[in-house]
């Protein structure tokens, strides 16, 4: 039996679709001013057709950024339309860094279809991720406010990148030792690969829509403790989580290697002596995990989103926002995070 979806949620998926239907003409449009080649490759990302151009109804994002700027200028009291030009650019900034992230990370498919690179070479994926961040800056800077705005996402996209890199360099460190990477290392990483474009959609809406900077900065501060709630919760689900929602196979990351949090937070506790062995074999993704579990591993990922979805929670209900767009601002965190806690 299909568990009922509670009612957070399902107000999150009203508030998501309405942020859509939004943006989506805007976004279109944007698209569309890009190289005839480029603006498929851009629209293969999106779900929107497939290779060759033909229309497709794939499964696209969430569109979670696109709806904290919309919701980031209703909660600046200004129309949800002032801040679609902010939507639209990090949205077309967040298919840049999934574009560029398949390659680096050698991911090969994305939402269940081939990767762009897969599906018409990495040359050409990298050049359509190069054209969409350009269009992302172009849109920003025509908006009211650009000038502002294009110095916020700047500074968004310089943590972003620090992020990735501190990731990607994650991999090439031992489990164990002082060369270890530490959960305050990782902490930073998150915030930056994940929470700082989740911040600046916020930050941005509002700056569109008239906020004055210490509310954009609250905003802002609220996405990057979303960000790492969000990246400590898909951890989880990466290891335990169910195949059939998540798109991801049983112990994926374990198998994969990747230092995510659970892991860890596991391995600083002795009873996981034996974990390191265990990591990267498919063999034993399922002794790992309960090891990681019996090592407090997953307890202690969860409890640290709950640190920071409380952080989060916090800053949107202290500072000055309208009323509305703060409820629906509390409910789309609660929803994005409250899939495993």
């Amino acid at each position: 039996m299909t568990a009922p979806v509670s009612p957070v949620r399902e107000s999150a998926r009203h508030v998501l679709a309405r942020c859509r239907e939004l943006v989506r003409p805007e976004l279109r449009n944007a698209v569309g001013r890009l190289h005839p080649w480029v603006a498929e490759m851009a629209a293969y990302s999106f779900g929107w057709c497939e290779v060759g151009g033909a229309p497709a109804t794939a499964p696209g994002g969430k569109g979670v950024r696109q709806a904290l700027a919309v919701l980031g200028a209703e909660a600046a009291g200004a129309d949800g339309r002032a801040g679609v030009p902010a939507a639209v650019a990090v949205e077309l900034v967040h298919a840049f860094s999934l574009l560029h992230d398949d390659i680096m990370d050698g991911d090969a498919t994305r939402r269940r279809r081939p990767a762009v690179w897969q599906a018409y070479g990495t040359g050409p994926a990298v050049l359509a991720g190069d054209a969409l961040f350009a269009l992302a800056v172009g849109t920003l800077a025509a908006a009211p406010e650009g000038a502002g705005a294009v110095r916020l996402l700047s500074a968004a996209l310089a943590d972003l990148v620090r992020g990735q890199a501190d990731d990607l360099l994650f991999a090439t460190r031992p489990w164990t030792g002082p060369e270890r990477v530490t959960p305050e290392e990782y902490r930073a990483m998150a915030e930056g690969k994940t929470g700082a474009l989740l911040g600046c959609a916020a930050a941005l809406g509002a700056t569109l829509g008239g906020a004055p900077p210490d509310t954009a900065d609250a905003l802002d501060r609220a996405g990057r403790h979303l960000g790492v709630a969000f990246q400590l919760v898909d951890d989880v689900l990466g290891i335990w989580g169910d195949p059939a929602v998540t798109g991801k196979p049983v112990g994926g990351d374990l198998r994969e290697r990747k230092k995510t949090f659970p892991v860890l937070a596991a391995l600083g506790s002795p009873a996981a002596r034996r974990l390191p062995a265990l990591l990267g074999s498919a063999e034993y993704a399922e002794e790992a995990a309960a090891l990681i579990e019996a090592a407090g591993g997953r307890t202690a990922a969860l409890a640290e989103a709950r640190v920071h979805t409380a952080a989060a929670r916090e800053l949107l209900t202290t500072a000055p926002l309208a009323a509305g767009a703060a409820g629906e601002l509390t409910e789309l965190l609660e929803s994005l995070v409250g899939r495993a806690l």
